[in-house]
């Protein structure tokens, strides 16, 4: 459980960033759902309701996703089910349960680069950018390479074209958290892969991800399942070894590939 001392709710995301950055302890609160799960005090929780952050729009070439938007608008939004063969919808609609979902926000979930995220490993294999308030634009991967400096998400970009996804995951029950996931998508000959849950934050398996753009044999898929559960790390914790981890990275990374090649 955690505790805040005051709560204030800004007008506008300048007045937000400058109450986040006054103190130490100050923090920006979404749905709160993972910070129950620790035991955290807080002076000044800032509150984004009111900034109108809470929208999915579908731009001419990008879709658009307001921080402040719930899982359960992201799984059930008709612009996301209808591209990226929903994908990101897929990511999200097995977390906990809908009350949950309804809760937990998107900027919250990015920003924070749980490692157990599904919606970020989806996110990985799309096109997509997130907004910061103070450092800008800039790709997801890189953001998730950043060090943490205090900031606020405020939208969630990911370019409009014809790729292709898959998501898979390996859970104890259906609404647990993931063991491990898996996403994997495909625009022409340009193929991505990415990996969560490992239990760190998704990354890009950049060496599999190359390796099947430039040499596509789609009779040996197990081929580049295994370079992408070889190149990178995995740990262990109450929910799996990294040993089994690695393993299942190859069912997992496998079946996805063979999903986005049946896709049309």
């Amino acid at each position: 459980m955690f505790t805040i001392k005051e709560l204030v709710q800004p007008k506008t995301i300048e007045e937000a960033y400058n109450t986040l950055i006054s103190r130490r302890n100050n923090m920006v609160i979404g749905g709160s759902a993972f910070l129950r799960m620790g035991s955290k005090k807080i002076d000044t929780a800032v509150d984004l309701s009111n900034l109108e952050l809470s929208y999915i729009k579908d731009q001419d070439d990008y879709i658009e996703i307001g921080a402040f938007t719930t899982f359960r608008e992201v799984e059930t939004s008709p612009i996301l089910v209808n591209h990226f063969n929903g994908v990101i919808s897929k990511a999200v609609k097995n977390i906990i349960g809908v009350q949950f979902r309804n809760i937990v926000t998107v900027g919250a979930s990015v920003f924070s680069k749980y490692g157990f995220s599904d919606l970020i490993t989806a996110l990985l294999v799309l096109d997509t950018e997130i907004e910061l308030y103070k450092a800008g634009r800039m790709t997801l991967d890189d953001f998730l390479k950043r060090p943490y400096e205090k900031d606020i998400l405020t939208r969630v970009l990911i370019k409009k074209n014809q790729r292709l996804a898959s998501y898979q995951d390996l859970r104890n029950s259906v609404s647990d958290y993931p063991i491990l996931n898996v996403a994997v998508s495909r625009l022409d000959n340009q193929w991505t892969i990415a990996v969560g849950a490992r239990p760190q934050k998704a990354v890009i398996a950049k060496k599999a991800s190359e390796e099947l753009s430039n040499h596509l044999d789609a009779e040996n898929l197990a081929h580049y399942a295994n370079i992408a559960a070889e190149e990178l790390t995995f740990g262990t914790n109450e929910r799996g070894t990294a040993e089994y981890r690695q393993a299942m990275c190859k069912v997992l990374v496998k079946r996805a590939m063979m999903e986005v090649l049946q896709c049309k």
